[in-house]
């Protein structure tokens, strides 16, 4: 993008006091600028043309609300391990493009029918079905179009990793058929019963792959070898479970206020969670063992793990 590519906001924070909304807060304006650089009106080399209403219901999608942790858990990855922070924040945007277009479907009448997101009515209430799909359609691809620019990525080696990465973690073995398997789980195509871990299954799948997804893109960037790869993919794993799990809990125990949306919808469509396998103190429990994980994961970066350690934390202290 002619504006992005000039002069994209720099990612570099203060030094880390521990203030870890502040760090979040911090990444998640410099994300909220590069998205609306990129889904400004200026038409990019082979165009022909944005239509306006495409782009105002894209932006409507993905502007003005999220706490951008995807983005934010590459960027810190790659500060972690001295990499192009440039670079991490197009790959966590990629990501973040791909999490805004599953929401826009998800909310759809065939999918969960929700009418409220982030605060505001979905993107097929304020415009229309047909629209929102193709919103989700335009942000999927966007995404890639991002991940693979050399612009941002120069190593044509890591492009194509990143995509590769970004292909199979929002895929059939991944997102897509992750919320497949939850669909099946409400009895939308015949009888259903799923135990721990087919819900454990489900949910890497749905949830967990984009999440750890968003730790190996920093990895990636960041230039980690193999057995660093290995123990942030731990992390991100475990990272992308707490957030399903914590998720649940909100569903049963947040306000539809302090969400943003509808809650209690899980419970009444049916679907597989682990708080209905384990109770809400189970959960808790798991919650916190899966932050035990994350940590040991990172352990080997001693104190320049911390901001990921946080991270895990406010995964599951999280109230929206």
């Amino acid at each position: 993008m002619t504006s992005t590519q000039a002069s994209h906001p720099s990612v570099k924070a203060d030094a880390y006091t521990g203030d870890f909304t502040h760090r979040l807060a911090q990444v998640a304006d410099t994300v909220e600028t590069f998205l609306v650089d990129l889904l400004g009106p200026t038409l990019q080399p082979g165009e022909i043309d944005r239509p306006p209403r495409l782009m105002e219901a894209m932006r409507h999608a993905v502007l003005g609300g999220g706490k951008r942790l995807r983005p934010f858990l590459a960027i810190e990855t790659a500060r972690m391990l001295g990499g192009a922070e440039d670079a991490a924040l197009a790959a966590g945007a990629g990501v973040e493009l791909v999490h805004c277009y599953s929401l826009v479907h998800d909310d759809l009448p065939a999918m969960d029918d929700d009418d409220l997101r982030r605060g505001k009515p979905t993107v097929h209430k304020a415009y229309d079905e047909a629209t929102a799909i193709l919103v989700g359609d335009a942000l999927q691809t966007l995404a890639f179009e991002v991940t693979a620019d050399p612009r941002w990525q120069p190593d044509p080696a890591i492009r194509a990793e990143l995509v590769l990465g970004l292909a199979r973690a929002s895929g059939l073995g991944g997102m897509v058929g992750g919320q497949l398997l939850d669909l099946s789980a409400e009895g939308r195509f015949g009888p259903a019963d799923m135990d721990i871990d087919d819900t454990l299954r489900m949910q890497a799948m749905k949830t967990g792959a984009i999440l750890a997804f968003s730790v190996e893109a920093g990895a990636l960037v960041g230039g980690a070898n193999a057995d660093e790869r290995a123990a942030l993919l731990r992390y991100g794993k475990a990272l992308g479970q707490a957030f399903q799990v914590a998720d649940d809990i909100l569903d049963r125990e947040a306000s539809p206020e302090a969400m943003g949306k509808a809650t209690g919808k899980d419970k009444d469509a049916g679907k597989a969670t682990l708080v209905d396998r384990l109770g809400l103190d189970g959960a808790r429990a798991e919650c916190d063992r899966l932050v035990a994980v994350c940590e040991e994961a990172v352990a080997p970066w001693g104190a320049r793990a911390q901001v990921l350690k946080d991270a895990a934390r406010f995964t599951v202290a999280r109230k929206a």
